[in-house]
Order: C-alpha cells, then sequence, then structure tokens
C-alpha cells in the first residue's frame, strides 16, 4: 500500500516538478528595447543611432541559465538618428537598403555564462540579406515585477561587428568598418 501512495504522490506531484525546472517565456518590451549603433566618421567623430520598436522573445531558464534563448526582429525603417536626411541616407540602397532588407533578425544559438548576471550569448545576425555569427556581451539588470505589476526581465549587450561582412561597403575605408553595439532591453511575461 505504501509503494502504491508513493507512486500516486509522485504522479501527482510530477507536473509541478517539471513546471519549476521549466523557463519563463517572455515576450520583448517595443517600448524599452533598442539597438544603438555608433559607427566612426571618416575619423572625425562618432556618430549614433538606434533601432527601437523591436520585436522578440526571451525564454529565461532562472535554474539552468544556459539553456535560455532569445530571439529579435529589428525592422531598419525604424533607425533614427535625430537628423533626417541623414536616416533618408542611411535607409537608401547605399546602406541598409530598407526597400529590399526591411528587417534584420538575430537568434541566439548558444548562451556561455559568466558569473551570476553575466553571459555571453552567441546567435546569428541576419542583417542586409547576410546572416554571420554575433557574440553579445550580456549583463542581466533586474529580474522583477515592473510598475505595472508584471514580471520582468532587463537586459544590457554590447557586441562589435563589421558592416563590410554584411554587404555594406559605401564609403570604405574611410568611413568606418567596425560598428559598437549598444542594447536595452526589457520583457515581460504576459
Amino acid at each position: 500500500m505504501k509503494t502504491f501512495t508513493r507512486a500516486l504522490l509522485f504522479a501527482a506531484l510530477l507536473p509541478f516538478a517539471f513546471a519549476a525546472q521549466a523557463a519563463d517565456h517572455y515576450t520583448l518590451d517595443p517600448a524599452h528595447t533598442s539597438v544603438g549603433w555608433e559607427i566612426s566618421h571618416f575619423g572625425f567623430s562618432h556618430p549614433s543611432g538606434k533601432f527601437a520598436l523591436i520585436d522578440g522573445t526571451l525564454s529565461l531558464d532562472a535554474v539552468h541559465p544556459e539553456n535560455s534563448t532569445v530571439s529579435a526582429t529589428i525592422p531598419i525603417a525604424n533607425l533614427v538618428t535625430g537628423i533626417p536626411k541623414l536616416d533618408e541616407h542611411l535607409k537608401s540602397k547605399d546602406f541598409f537598403d530598407v526597400a529590399t532588407f526591411p528587417t534584420a533578425t538575430f537568434a541566439s544559438t548558444k548562451v556561455d555564462v559568466q558569473g551570476n548576471d553575466s553571459a555571453i550569448v552567441h546567435g546569428t545576425l541576419t542583417l542586409h540579406g547576410v546572416s554571420k555569427p554575433v557574440d553579445l556581451n550580456v549583463r542581466l539588470n533586474k529580474i522583477g515585477e515592473n510598475m505595472m505589476k508584471k514580471p520582468t526581465a532587463g537586459f544590457s549587450a554590447t557586441a562589435t561587428i563589421k558592416r563590410s561582412d554584411f554587404g555594406m561597403k559605401t564609403y570604405l575605408p574611410a568611413l568606418g568598418d567596425e560598428i559598437k553595439l549598444t542594447i536595452e532591453s526589457e520583457s515581460n511575461i504576459q
């Protein structure tokens, strides 16, 4: 009888055990997620801009963070520098060619945990029709409830890419090839 009772108890608790181990699924908050960039302008200055209204998902495994994943879609048409003529030029065929390549995507492939609040997130960035591996240096800022009482995870990340790797070679080498990326993101459980 004891064996049967234990088996029944185990069967009843099994779904809860798996739920406790399962990852939490978040949606990137487009109002609080952006990708900033900076480039050398012929060595004179380092202009910057950002992409906003990013869409994506995050699967965050707090017990085994190396099993976490993230994917994002970046609408290139939402590029903003604060200079409308420059925005127009960057969206043209000389650079992003928004008419042909309206979005960029990032999908993680592996997470290497570096400490309690940091990791290197390896993934594939598809930009301007070209897919290349990119590593994000990610810092977990906070997990908790936001002001709307929604469970929220906040991250900051950095990376460096070469625009020539993605087929954007206008004004090389005078206009910088290396692009510094700074990512800020909040994700919410819906």
